[in-house]
């Protein structure tokens, strides 16, 4: 027999208007955090949606920015108050040689596999003092021996990546990115596989948005990555990103990241994410701030969108030549 889902007094419904918003947006994430609204009958937790969602910080704050610019949202309200989190990581406890040996010897744990399978990974045997951090991560973090494993993996795929192969992370260097996890709510075997996926495609994104902007494959520092990941989050494709990289070089006659990512989030918060809708939906294609004419008597449409596409062709025409003069 059939199991029956939606049984009478379990069904949450939504306003079309509500719908149709979430639809035009298409962004499966603000959809997904909606329906995690509605079921919990509006009230904003951010533990307890990343807990339920499976995401991070900054998957999660990509989508209440979605619902917010769709007005689905109020950005400016209240979140309600947690109960505190299980550990509080400012102050793990201070493990002895003691403490560990007796774990160690504990055959119903799994801390002595946990030690071997980190070793072979990191390629070495763990000192006292590795021990002792490889132990606030089991004991005082609660992570899970799955999850230790992943997180070491990628932590030594992350040191080679920027200091070259054969290159091996510490283990204080692991036990402050655990505290992370632990932060962000990745404590199980299946909210580690998808915080990894995730920064995996944020990794791949920052090499193809530097060919975008023009400059070299490089490794990008902390505020670079930052806003990488959260424009990947936001939605934006590759001729958005590109068309964004040329109204910063037009304004400042260079790569400034701090302005781009203005620009975007502008756009991010008209929900205009395509180049189609940032060229229909973009003022400031037609009119600058100090053009007193314009502000007096706005354009008609007609007039907008040729003003619009002038402004793209001078863009490109700059750039064309930037290239130009780089070349010769």
């Amino acid at each position: 027999m059939t199991e029956r889902i939606l049984m009478p007094g379990e069904i949450l419904s939504m306003a079309g208007p509500a719908v149709d918003r979430l639809l035009s947006a298409g962004s499966g994430d603000a959809a997904l955090l909606y329906l995690w609204l509605l079921r919990q009958g509006g009230r904003f937790a951010p533990e307890g949606a990343r807990r339920t969602l499976k995401w991070d910080a900054a998957r999660l704050e990509g989508a209440r920015a979605a619902l917010a610019g769709l007005g689905l949202m109020d950005s400016g309200a209240p979140q309600v108050p947690e109960a505190a989190p299980p550990v509080a990581p400012e102050s793990p406890p201070e493990y002895t040689a003691a403490d560990i040996s007796r774990e160690l010897e504990d055959q119903a744990s799994s801390f002595p596999g946990l030690v071997g399978e980190v070793q072979r990974r990191l390629g070495k045997v763990l000192s006292t003092a590795d021990l002792k951090s490889l132990y606030t991560i089991y004991d005082y973090l609660a992570l899970p021996a799955e999850v230790i494993c992943l997180l070491v993996s990628w932590c030594v795929e992350e040191f080679e990546r920027k200091y070259g192969e054969g290159r091996r992370p510490r283990m204080s260097q692991i036990q402050k990115e655990a505290f992370v996890w632990r932060r962000l709510g990745v404590d199980t075997p299946e909210a580690a596989d998808a915080h990894l996926k995730r920064q995996a495609l944020y990794r791949s994104r920052e090499g193809e948005i530097l060919r975008l902007l023009d400059q070299r494959p490089r490794p990008l520092v902390e505020k670079e990555r930052k806003k990488v990941a959260a424009w990947t989050d936001m939605g934006f494709p590759d001729e958005a990103l590109r068309l964004a990289y040329e109204k910063t070089v037009y304004k400042k006659q260079a790569m400034d990241w701090d302005y781009m990512n203005g620009i975007l989030t502008g756009w991010h918060r008209k929900n205009l994410h395509t180049l189609a809708e940032i060229e229909a939906g973009d003022r400031s294609f037609s009119r600058g701030p100090n053009n007193r004419r314009d502000a007096v008597a706005p354009p008609a449409a007609g007039e907008a969108d040729q003003r619009v596409r002038a402004d793209l062709e001078r863009m490109r025409e700059f750039m064309r030549r930037q290239r130009e003069s780089e070349g010769g």
